[in-house]
């Protein structure tokens, strides 16, 4: 038998081998980057990388509605991914569908995220990754903090946005997918599109479903779901849970609130680049 520490899987190895890459930027249209933007409510600092539509420029007086997205060194570039060359090619996608007339014109903002503090700032409760595993999270309440009181207004000064929570976006996966679906529920005054991407449901004894599940009545949040079938047997059955949830509290399948099960996606980059698309026709696309 192959002990257990010997027994990787197809997907780890991969990784393994994708940080032996070369790494390659993979900048699409306007992006601009602000590095070391200090917070003093989380008390650090990091890079915020922001995706303008096509058409920023010339059009002195319109204003876009904006998309933030955490984990953003893996948002547009292979050069800052966290495996090589890896990333969620939001600037192509973006790109792709504004210049076709499918969705409006929008902002993204990529938001690093704190490297060792990661989880700790994504996961809402402080608690354990299994059993045994080491204690983490409690700080999401105050990342939300520093996104509407400290991010959100320098974006607003430094670029041309529509606010309100009707025309801002939050997303993000895996605990990204968490603190997502988090801060919606808890300041939906703030953000009312919301993609929760490959969510980490299981966390502290699957609190973000039974939170759903226990809502009072229904929020005003634009609601994207989405899992691959690879990602882990347990996975798939909370995110369907999550879905019924939304249902039962009034959200409208297709209109408040949609569903995608990825058949055979792993919990990765590549993943979540495949659905980006369609992530942004849902929250975005023009009717």
């Amino acid at each position: 038998m192959i002990p257990a520490v010997l027994a990787l899987t197809t997907a780890s190895l991969a990784e393994v081998n994708d940080q032996d890459q070369p790494r390659r930027t993979s900048i699409t249209g306007d992006v601009r980057v602000h590095k070391a933007f200090e917070s003093r409510v989380l008390g650090n600092s990091r890079t915020l990388v922001v995706y303008l539509p096509p058409g920023y420029e010339a059009e002195s007086d319109r204003r876009y509605p904006v998309f933030y997205l955490h984990d953003g060194q893996n948002v547009f570039d292979g050069m800052t991914s966290y495996l090589p060359n890896k990333e969620w090619r939001a600037d192509e996608a973006a790109e792709a569908l504004i210049r076709g007339g499918l969705i409006e014109p929008l902002i993204i903002v990529g938001i690093e995220n704190a490297g060792v503090d990661r989880a700790n700032e994504y996961l809402p409760t402080r608690s354990r990754r299994g059993t045994g595993g080491d204690e983490m999270g409690g700080k999401a309440d105050l990342y939300g903090r520093f996104l509407v009181e400290e991010v959100m207004p320098f974006v607003n000064r430094t670029y041309r946005t529509k606010t309100g929570a009707r025309h801002t976006a939050l997303g993000g996966s895996s605990f990204g997918g968490i603190v997502t679906l988090h801060l919606g529920l808890t300041r939906p005054r703030d953000f009312g599109r919301l993609a929760v991407v490959s969510p980490s449901l299981w966390w502290d004894g699957e609190l973000m479903v039974k939170r759903v599940e226990g809502l009072e009545k229904k929020l005003p949040l634009k609601v994207w779901l989405d899992m691959g079938t690879a990602e882990g047997p347990t996975l798939v059955p909370l995110l369907e849970r999550t879905f019924a949830a939304f249902q039962r509290h009034g959200w409208r399948e297709g209109r408040d609130v949609a569903m995608y099960v990825d058949q055979g996606a792993v919990h990765n980059e590549d993943a979540w680049a495949r659905r980006f698309g369609m992530i942004l026709l849902y929250l975005f696309g023009r009717r």
